[in-house]
C-alpha cells in the first residue's frame, strides 16, 4: 500500500519509489502489476473540471421506486458522462456524479441520458459552483474522439 502512496504524486517513477521504500525497481513493477490486476488499483489521470472552460460536475440525488438499489445502479454508472453512482442512505437511493461540458450539460444529460433508465421516482441535481479539490477521470466518449479529430 505505501507503492500507492508514492503514485499519487502522479509521474513519480517506479526507480524513485523504489530507491524510497529501498525495494528494487522490478519488484515496484510486479506490485503494481499485481495491485492492477487484483482491481484495486488503476493509474489514471484526472482533470480539475474548474479549471476547464465549460466543464461542470452535477451530482443527482435519484429516488427508486423499487429496491432494485444495485442493478438501476450499474445501469445508470454506464450512461454518458458519468463519473460515479453510489448506493446510499438518506433521502436518496443513488447519488449521481456526472461530468458535463459545454454541448452537453444538464438538461442534454436528463433529457437524452437519465430519461432511458425506467423505474426512477424522482430526481434532485446539486449543480457545483466551486469545488475544493474535485478530481475526475477524463471522459471521452464517440462524439468527444470526433471532436478530437476535426
Amino acid at each position: 500500500m505505501k507503492i500507492i502512496g508514492h503514485l499519487q504524486e502522479g509521474r513519480k517513477s517506479y526507480k524513485k519509489i523504489a530507491v524510497a521504500l529501498k525495494v528494487s525497481e522490478n519488484t515496484v513493477k510486479a506490485r503494481v502489476r499485481k495491485l492492477e490486476e487484483g482491481g484495486i488499483l488503476q493509474v489514471s489521470g484526472y482533470v480539475d473540471p474548474e479549471a476547464m472552460e465549460s466543464h461542470q460536475i452535477v451530482y443527482f440525488g435519484v429516488k427508486l421506486k423499487d429496491l432494485d438499489y444495485l442493478a438501476k445502479g450499474e445501469e445508470i454508472s454506464r450512461l454518458r458522462r458519468v463519473v460515479s453512482v453510489g448506493v446510499v442512505t438518506g433521502r436518496y437511493d443513488l447519488i449521481v456524479t456526472v461530468h458535463l461540458k459545454h454541448g452537453f450539460g444538464h438538461l442534454e444529460f436528463l433529457s437524452e441520458e437519465l430519461s432511458k433508465v425506467d423505474r426512477i421516482d424522482s430526481i434532485e441535481s446539486y449543480m457545483v459552483y466551486k469545488g475544493f479539490n474535485i478530481k475526475v477521470p477524463y471522459i471521452t466518449d464517440d462524439k468527444d474522439l470526433l471532436e478530437m479529430e476535426d
